[in-house]
């Protein structure tokens, strides 16, 4: 029976992938903040519930600690994460360094954990879940997107570095979500950005931007590139997620960036600029 660890696993895409693996056969390492909460979870056969913020070291070394002493881990579920959204100078410093210490710097301490383990082992596999925004930027959430395209170029250069001891990593890319998307989502406000955030809410919701997938169509790529055995690092997830990142690549970076700028009925800075 295989193991898989698996951080945010408390709500949305952490829990739904939780109780597919379950429902497979694997054990399961699900960590949360707050373990004494769970309700559904700590119910399921072969589920064990680890306290873990993955901003805080000295829980990820403990928690690290007794997921192996669980027994053998296989695959590392790197999910954690949340949206900071708004416009750049309506961020607090806090506020930005917060959304890195979990989305990205949260990745890396975990990730940096199980590496002496999947070493000793010479097998294993981290899972990541990045976005569609670390694919193809949208405005209005310039943090975030930077911290899933850190992730993105973080993961394939530590391919890499992991291949020679047998150790896999990918990444699971999603585009929308539905299941408890306003709860994990910062907004911070500026007016003079109402115009702009009107017409992203507008190619939300008639899905031009982004579509909201069920969480177990997402959870279920999670389990193909756990078991599918491929040497592939990126997983899209989601329709929106397949359709958008393709056109970005058939349009090319800059034409789909102007495309995109139309769309959201901005003018390029440079259009009636002199130098």
């Amino acid at each position: 029976m295989k193991t898989i660890f698996i951080t945010g696993a408390s709500a949305g895409l952490g829990k739904t992938t939780a109780q597919l693996f379950q429902a497979k056969g694997w054990k399961v390492i699900a960590t949360m903040r707050a373990p004494e909460k769970e309700t559904e979870l700590n119910h399921l056969e072969n589920v064990t519930l680890l306290k873990l913020d993955v901003t805080d070291d000295k829980q990820i070394e403990t928690a690290v600690k007794a997921a192996i002493e669980l027994g053998d881990i296989d695959v590392v579920f790197n999910n954690a994460g949340y949206g900071l959204i708004g416009p750049l100078e309506s961020y607090t410093t806090t506020e930005i360094r917060s959304q890195f210490e979990t989305n990205f710097f949260g990745v890396v301490w975990i990730t940096k954990a199980f590496i002496p383990y999947f070493k000793a082992r010479r097998k294993g596999l981290f899972i990541t879940t990045t976005s569609l925004c670390g694919l193809a930027s949208y405005p209005l959430s310039s943090i975030y997107n930077a911290s899933k395209w850190a992730l993105e170029g973080w993961s394939e250069s530590m391919s890499y570095d992991l291949a020679q001891f047998s150790i896999g990593i990918k990444t699971v890319a999603p585009g929308g979500i539905k299941s408890n998307y306003m709860n994990v989502m910062k907004v911070a406000e500026d007016k003079s950005y109402d115009p702009l955030m009107q017409r992203m809410t507008e190619g939300f919701s008639d899905g031009t931007l982004m579509e909201f997938s069920e969480t177990k169509l997402i959870a279920d790529v999670v389990y193909q590139a756990a078991t599918d055995g491929k040497d592939q690092l990126r997983y899209l997830a989601g329709n929106d997620a397949v359709r958008i990142y393709t056109k970005r690549l058939e349009e090319g970076t800059e034409a789909y960036r102007k495309n995109l700028t139309t769309y959201l009925n901005l003018e390029s800075p440079y259009a009636t600029a002199t130098l």
